[in-house]
């Protein structure tokens, strides 16, 4: 089976920094756009942050110039470095990963790791 499995989340300060790491593991034979969630409590999941095979990426507004995301293929890992947060950074972040089993597309799924909690505050 798949796993993705989040890791470095916690308290932090205003205008501090965290690094959120997710490793997928499993049978895992290739992984497509790599992604990172957030959910606040009482509001709905929003997507933070993804990255294509291709590096491209894609930020929500919000956190533009502050958060970037990377990923090590050979680690089968996917970075959210996040910088100058703010309390409104507060949330549970999840990621998500487009994980292919074998070399045909039916085989590819979409997970999600457990979630780790962020707090902002001081």
């Amino acid at each position: 089976q798949v796993q993705l499995v989040e890791s470095g989340g916690g308290l932090v300060q205003p205008g501090g920094s965290l690094r959120l790491s997710c490793a997928a593991s499993g049978r895992i034979f290739s992984i497509n756009a790599m992604g990172w969630y957030r959910q606040a409590p009482g509001k709905e999941r929003e997507l933070v942050a993804r990255i294509t095979t291709g590096s491209s990426t894609n930020f929500v507004d919000s956190v533009k110039g502050r958060f970037t995301i990377s990923r090590d293929n050979a680690k089968n890992t996917v970075y959210l470095q996040m910088s100058s947060l703010k309390p409104e950074d507060t949330a549970v972040y999840y990621c998500n990963a487009d994980i292919c089993k074998a070399f045909y597309s039916g085989s590819c799924y979409l997970y999600w790791g457990q979630g780790t909690q962020v707090t902002v505050s001081s």
